[in-house]
């Protein structure tokens, strides 16, 4: 699968959270998710592990009841499982790789 850049295809998951899926292959998903400031997207687990990297903007993270400022540059790790959630402290821009595939993700 090849994807050329677009401003396309993003869907509201939640409020002010925006998710677009940019790849996928058989074993693993890759989003851009973009955050206005306030969002929050509350604490949630699932059976995917995540990885992801701050592009722009700044995040705090609550992963397993330990909080984590994420700043441009920064990158996580959450296993699948594991309780998480974050608020945009600003507008901000995520790249994620999720495993296995998210099936509510795919486009």
């Amino acid at each position: 699968m090849f994807t050329k850049s677009s401003t396309l295809g993003y869907i509201e998951k939640l409020k002010g959270v925006m998710l677009k899926t940019l790849a996928h292959g058989e074993k693993t998903l890759l989003t851009n998710i973009k955050l206005t400031k306030g969002a929050v997207i509350p604490p949630h687990q699932h059976p995917h592990e995540q990885t992801g990297f701050l592009i722009t903007g700044c995040l705090d993270f609550i992963i397993d009841g330990e909080h984590f400022i994420a700043e441009p540059g920064d990158s996580w790790g959450i296993l699948g499982n594991v309780s998480h959630g974050v608020e945009a402290l600003e507008d901000s821009s995520v790249v994620e790789a999720f495993a296995p595939v998210r099936e509510d993700y795919l486009p």
